[in-house]
């Protein structure tokens, strides 16, 4: 039977496994433990029997079968759950970065669906949910005691349709309902732009699209600078990156090591762990950089920025991340259905766990709420000099070239000014970036 290792909040394919199971002979000293799990699955039996027969109105078999397979499950911890042949499709079409739906990801906490992050672009995203906000009611009808898949199924819809979700979020008094339009999400796992000379890459989850991506969008940027000599710094941006596939996030990871242990996991027997090593080549060759994260970063994120902290490859800045270090293994199941099930917890390259702790930023940042730049503000920041005077004198000793860099230059921290007023968290990872591109210049 075909599995696949995942790394993902949501549930992604990550890589084939083949498992085989074989029956021992059951043996004396094993019977009371074997009678007990017989008795056990007639009583299942017994009542399964009771609810066909007795229940006030008749039930599907099926659904019967599949609720009792997914509370076993769900029952474990809150990534291991039954995949119906619907669900196991949309996992499928997320993995290949398109899908219909909100465009959040979501988890469970106490009972209550959390959201981990809503993803860049979508409907979501725009209609302004944040990370570690509180989902209680769906078209007014309360989702407290469904489980995560039940809650999920009551958020999907046809595309295009409106759907009202009720949010408690931190810091606001009163619960309060956002309207959303259900669209086709389609993802684009990375984006690259340039800030100046430094280099920002965007990575919003982990799929088949990913390094792909990021590596066609780093050459673009490159070129547009006009050379690898010209980069003064990279960013890479995993805030509210929910996660995706383990082996995308090991070849991120690898895109910017030339040596050592990227990530390893390790099960409950010994023998079924994996390392995974990074192969020789740095995209960025070397150059400065810094890695983004904040609560909404989990699983494949938290593996990437801790591998670039250990290897101290990157400076880490932000907050805290989500705190996933754990590994779901997709089985296919007769009828078309799927079981996920987690199969072991993932290290990074120093021994340390993530799960339930998250990543520790090197340096803690917090994101400042956004704010518009007036023209009275742009006029204290360009500050009045003698050049604005009456009558000064010319500076006689700058050429017409040195004097364009100097405009530009201010023009550079005027647009700097304005990052940080719309992203704190990036503008401070770009200033760091600098930092120590000037540490580092050749004298």
């Amino acid at each position: 039977m075909r599995s696949f290792v995942m790394a993902a909040l949501a549930g992604t394919v990550a890589g084939a496994v083949l498992t085989t199971q074989i029956a021992r002979p059951v043996l004396a000293e094993e019977k009371p433990d074997s009678m007990s799990v017989y008795e056990q699955l007639d009583l299942f039996g017994d009542i399964f029997e009771r609810i066909r027969a007795q229940y006030v109105e008749q039930v599907d078999d099926g659904d019967l079968i599949e609720a009792a397979i997914n509370g076993m499950l769900t029952s474990l911890d809150p990534h291991s759950n039954y995949l119906s042949p619907d669900d196991a499709n949309d996992m499928r079409e997320q993995t290949r970065g398109e899908f219909g739906g909100l465009g959040i990801e979501v988890t469970q906490e106490d009972g209550f669906v959390k959201v981990v992050s809503p993803m860049d672009g979508t409907p979501a995203d725009e209609a302004g949910i944040e990370s570690g906000d509180y989902i209680t009611h769906v078209d007014g009808e309360s989702i407290l005691g469904l489980t995560l898949d039940e809650a999920v199924e009551l958020m999907r819809g046809p595309v295009g349709s409106d759907i009202v979700i009720t949010v408690v979020r931190e810091g606001e008094e009163e619960p309060f309902d956002v309207t959303i339009t259900r669209d086709t999400i389609k993802l684009t796992a990375a984006r690259v732009r340039t800030e100046g000379n430094v280099v920002v890459m965007r990575v919003t989850t982990f799929n088949d699209q990913t390094y792909p991506d990021m590596e066609s969008g780093l050459a673009k940027a490159v070129e547009e600078l006009g050379g690898e000599d010209k980069v003064g710094g990279y960013v890479l941006d995993l805030r509210n990156n929910p996660g995706g596939l383990l082996t995308q996030a090991i070849k991120v990871s690898d895109a910017f090591l030339d040596k050592g242990e990227i990530v390893s996991t390790r099960g409950r027997n010994p023998a079924d762990g994996d390392r995974y090593n990074a192969t020789e080549g740095d995209l960025a060759e070397g150059k400065p950089l810094v890695v983004l994260i904040n609560g909404g970063s989990a699983s494949a994120s938290e593996i990437v920025a801790g591998a670039l902290q250990d290897h101290r490859r990157a400076v880490v800045v932000g907050t805290k991340s989500f705190g996933k270090g754990s590994v779901q293994t997709v089985m296919p199941v007769p009828g078309g259905g799927a079981m996920r099930l987690t199969t072991a917890r993932y290290y990074t390259p120093s021994g340390r766990s993530i799960q339930a702790l998250g990543v520790s930023p090197d340096i803690v940042v917090e994101q400042q709420p956004v704010e518009e730049i007036t023209e009275e503000d742009e006029s204290k920041i360009r500050t009045r000099t003698e050049a604005d005077l009456r009558g000064s004198l010319d500076n006689d000793s700058l050429s017409e070239d040195e004097q364009r860099q100097i405009q530009e230059e201010q023009d550079a921290a005027l647009a700097a000014a304005h990052l940080r007023n719309q992203d704190f968290q990036l503008s401070y990872a770009i200033d760091l970036l600098k930092g120590l591109t000037a540490l580092n210049k050749p004298e």
